[in-house]
């Protein structure tokens, strides 16, 4: 799939691949374009579209990172400059465009429309998230409800995209095809559950950004939206003065909030619960070790740390 990325990256204009190559190049868990192949080794599908498709999703994933650090003004992703700090605000908005139009020329190649009708979909439920995220900044009354529809449309849909192509790939029955999508949403949910557990309880090095950065933003994440409810008028009155003014002067009183309300606990518990939906769309699988990997994907998800 790597190899995909690299040959797909090439252009005649050198900023596109230099700012391609930039980040695409920083790592990351490849967790979308990995879900998508072990899903298809589950299915038994060996079809060399399965790679196609791999790079596709991790495109389209590359796409909203270039976008999202210049809408959050952020300066730091995986231990390293971003693009738009590097390259500046214009060249990271332009090349995300290019990767996104790029991401649909490839998926073109698998002639086959029910992937098309997927990812369209996918790409447009992202974008809808985002600005629903977007609408919802320095907003201290989110509700856990509205929360949870953000991340599903922002974060899970493309996990939820990329195991179902999977599915549709490997010709899976209608019933086989919605658990495996299924998985998706409830592992992509699971996921950015925790990255917003981490944002309050992680380690700078091991994430490679900045604690705090989603109060920074105006963001209401679930252990906010936790420890508001359980916390005491004046605990409450702090986060939502934080919030609505993106304030980050508190952090340390803030932090010891989200602690003492147990918020953190019961954010990880949604997670497990997330989590756990996850495994259980896995029984329609046959057994087999890609399975288990998947298996073992959503049970290890719980415990990361970055």
């Amino acid at each position: 799939m790597d190899s995909v990325i690299e040959r797909r990256l090439s252009s005649d204009v050198p900023l596109v691949g230099q700012v391609s190559r930039y980040i695409v190049a920083a790592g990351g868990k490849r967790l979308r374009p990995a879900l998508l192949l072990l899903m298809s080794g589950a299915l038994g599908c060996t079809s060399e579209q399965r790679l196609n498709l791999a790079a596709v999703v991790e495109f389209i994933h590359t796409a909203t990172l270039l976008h999202d650090d210049v809408v959050d003004e952020s300066t730091l992703r995986r231990g390293r400059a971003t693009a738009n700090e590097a390259f500046g605000n214009p060249a990271s908005v332009l090349v995300g465009d290019f990767l996104y139009s790029r991401a649909f020329q490839m998926m073109v190649q698998a002639q086959n429309m029910r992937v098309m009708e997927v990812l369209a979909e996918a790409t447009n439920v992202i974008a809808e998230g985002e600005v629903h995220q977007l609408m919802n900044m320095h907003d201290a009354s989110i509700s856990e409800a509205e929360y949870l529809r953000v991340i599903r449309s922002k974060t899970a849909k493309l996990f939820e995209a990329s195991a179902r192509l999977a599915a549709i790939l490997a010709q899976a029955s209608p019933a086989l095809e919605a658990a495996c999508a299924d998985y998706g949403q409830a592992l992509g949910t699971a996921f950015q559950v925790i990255d917003d557990v981490l944002d309050y309880d992680g380690d700078v090095v091991e994430m490679g950004k900045n604690l705090g950065d989603d109060l920074r933003e105006g963001k209401v994440t679930l252990p906010l939206i936790v420890a508001m409810q359980r916390g005491s008028y004046s605990q409450r009155a702090l986060i939502e003065q934080a919030v609505q003014e993106g304030d980050s002067a508190q952090m340390g009183q803030i932090l010891a909030i989200v602690q003492e309300t147990g918020a953190l606990d019961l954010t990880r518990s949604r997670a497990a619960q997330e989590a756990q939906r996850a495994i259980d769309a896995l029984s329609l699988l046959p057994p087999s070790p890609y399975r288990e990997a998947l298996h073992s994907l959503a049970a290890q998800l719980l415990d990361r740390r970055a």
